[in-house]
């Protein structure tokens, strides 16, 4: 028995030990398509305003508060947008999106590592040079839109460290049009993201 007692409290050592070493962070660099869903109302239906698709770089950092459940804050450098009236240019804006998410981690599926998160995305708009095309004088934009962002990925990992990800989130984006102060339409983005990058276990 008391062979039994010792051989089990080197082994909680020893599983305490491992865990200890495994670091909760994960960060990962992605290249993500941004498709804009340019739903419209008011004038800015009127004159078919859209924002174009880009492709942009992401980093993410993620903390493991267990194996199952981690936060992910999404970042990017602030991104210029053209923004059309059908296929003629309007001008430009920036955005900075940061996004941040509460996550579940599938475990115990082999080779593969899915997930799923909910949170809210921040989005500071900036820089904005429009004309309001023939019918309209100079356009404005909000400065910020507060949304909700939805996320479904996966980790393929390449070894202890290194995974492949594959991820895809929909994130809430809206702002109001104004023309000399006032309000002439909506402008809801709400782009649909794919990103496909790697990811580091630290």
């Amino acid at each position: 028995m008391k062979k039994i007692l010792i051989a089990a409290a080197v082994g909680i050592l020893v599983a305490g030990h491992v865990a200890a070493q495994e670091s909760p962070w994960l960060v990962r660099a992605r290249a993500v398509n941004l498709h804009m869903a340019n739903d419209t109302s008011g004038a800015a239906t009127t004159l078919n305003v859209n924002v174009d698709n880009k492709t942009i770089p992401e980093v993410d950092i993620t903390y493991f508060i267990n194996k199952n459940i981690a936060a992910e804050l999404i970042l990017t450098v602030p991104q210029s947008q053209t923004v059309y009236a059908g296929t003629a240019s309007l001008g430009t804006f920036k955005h900075l999106p940061p996004t941040l998410t509460l996550q579940y981690h599938f475990t115990d599926l082999g080779g593969f590592k899915p997930y799923v998160g909910a949170g809210v995305n921040y989005t500071k708009i900036s820089s904005v040079a429009l004309s309001g095309g023939v019918t309209l004088d100079p356009l404005t934009l909000d400065s910020h839109s507060w949304g909700s962002a939805l996320q479904v990925g996966v980790d393929v990992p390449l070894d202890k460290q290194w995974s492949l990800n594959l991820d895809v989130k929909k994130v809430g984006i809206k702002t109001d049009v104004y023309s000399k102060g006032t309000n002439v339409g909506t402008l809801k983005l709400d782009p649909t993201l794919v990103g496909v990058g790697v990811g580091y276990r630290f």
